[in-house]
């Protein structure tokens, strides 16, 4: 059974066993934003509680034990990381499509008034991945969507004439991810956003050239 916690005001008596109401996607949110800030491992159920506002017997019946909650967290970041990559690349040129990409990326991996904090992905997921077979298949299949979404791209700039016939697209498609993850990666560590953004506007010369 649902509890509710033990600070909130006591409503009028429901139904034995009804569960608390709360929104689904936002406290998914705000577990996965615990999870980016701490990592997967520093990532305590109680940081999750505080995060979300839930107890912890909540937190259980409405996601399963904190591996779980996990899970469904990258599954979350990579379902909007997939939905801003299409929405770059749909009505823009091939260059302006992947310059867009990367910075939205940037504004992702630089919030206000925060430290750095990267992509979800490479900074928390792929220390986890060695040793937990889930969270490995997870990034794997992130990485290569993100990968399915560029190749996709550039095969339609060769079809409409961007490109010339017989470019190697899966490969520009790996090097298009690569400068995402690199930019991922440089801005956990430290990097200035603004040498960033010059990195990938130079990197365009090589994938769509």
């Amino acid at each position: 059974m649902v509890q509710k916690s033990e600070d909130e005001a006591k409503p009028p008596p429901r139904p034995r066993g009804r569960p608390r109401s709360f929104d689904t996607e936002a406290t998914l949110a705000q577990a996965t934003l615990a999870f980016w800030q701490r990592g997967y491992a520093a990532t305590s159920l109680d940081d999750l509680s505080h995060a979300t506002g839930l107890n912890r017997p909540s937190l259980y019946g409405a996601f399963g034990d904190k591996h779980a909650l996990y899970l469904l967290a990258l599954r979350l970041y990579t379902e909007q990381s997939n939905a801003a990559i299409a929405a770059a690349l749909a009505d823009r040129s091939l260059r302006d499509g992947l310059l867009r990409v990367y910075e939205l990326a940037l504004q992702l991996y630089y919030p206000p008034d925060e430290a750095a904090r990267g992509c979800l992905l490479i900074g928390t997921a792929a220390t986890e991945a060695p040793r937990d077979e889930a969270i490995r298949q997870q990034l794997g299949d992130s990485l290569r969507g993100f990968n399915t979404a560029f190749e996709a791209r550039l095969q339609r700039a060769v079809n409409d004439g961007e490109l010339p016939r017989g470019t190697d697209v899966a490969m520009r498609a790996q090097l298009a991810s690569a400068v995402l993850h690199s930019m991922a990666l440089r801005a956990r560590a430290g990097d200035a956003r603004e040498e960033l953004a010059a990195f990938a506007a130079a990197s365009l010369d090589f994938v769509c050239r």
